[in-house]
């Protein structure tokens, strides 16, 4: 069995708007409305989860859940204080017959259900498998002061993105050496890193962006009208 948590439990700071960030409408749409029917239509995915603040339930139940047209099941679950929390009580909230879970940030809105089937089928054989992009810009490494302390080799650099897709014992047993340890990653894949465990990235296509200031919201909804996603 697959289940996806999908993670939507952020504030948004960066937005700096009076809306969260997952429920800014893109093109009639909220963007989490969007990632959550790219996951609807992937067969691969028999139930889902959505990770967001506790006091946005019945929001999210009533403007978003009951406006679609959706064939999985999906039950809500009320967020932590960080990221990692949130998908910790996604993954405990998590049918226990579960073999592979799939994480995903809501606010990654394009995400394309035949790449996410090649997440999962990647987690399957290696046990872990993520998105991410070849990075293509030169990369400094910059003092607190903005000065510029030495150029990093973009060859064998990706940056990683979300879905990602675990073997679910391997997911909550990564989270939980994390909390034992006091250790917070910047995404999960980082929390199975620290196992040793070798992690498989494959290219997300190149429109898989996410929405995290104004100006990535312009970019989306101008890559919608001209028909790239």
């Amino acid at each position: 069995m697959v289940s996806a948590i999908i993670v939507a439990a952020g504030k948004g700071s960066r937005m700096k708007g009076s809306m969260r960030k997952q429920y800014l409408d893109l093109l009639g749409r909220p963007v989490l409305a969007h990632s959550l029917v790219a996951f609807d239509s992937c067969n691969l995915v028999e139930e889902i989860f959505i990770v967001i603040p506790e006091e946005d339930i019945e929001y999210c139940q009533n403007k978003i859940l009951s406006l679609l047209e959706l064939n999985r099941r999906i039950n809500l679950v009320s967020g932590g204080a960080k990221r990692q929390d949130s998908v910790y009580k996604g993954l405990k909230a998590i049918t226990r017959h579960t073999e592979t879970v799939v994480i995903h940030d809501g606010a990654r809105p394009f995400v394309q259900p035949e790449v996410l089937k090649k997440c999962i089928l990647g987690s399957k054989n290696f046990g872990a498998c993520i998105l991410g992009t070849p990075a293509s810009d030169t990369l400094k490494s910059v003092y607190k002061s903005d000065l510029i302390e030495t150029t990093i080799p973009r060859e064998n650099i990706w940056l990683a993105q979300t879905p990602q897709a675990f073997q679910y014992d391997l997911i909550l047993n990564a989270h939980e050496a994390a909390r034992r340890d006091g250790y917070v990653g910047t995404d999960d894949a980082s929390l199975v890193e620290r196992l040793g465990v070798d992690v498989k990235i494959i290219s997300s296509g190149g429109f898989n962006i996410k929405i995290t200031r104004k100006e990535d919201l312009a970019v989306a909804k101008a890559m919608v009208e001209a028909g790239l996603v």
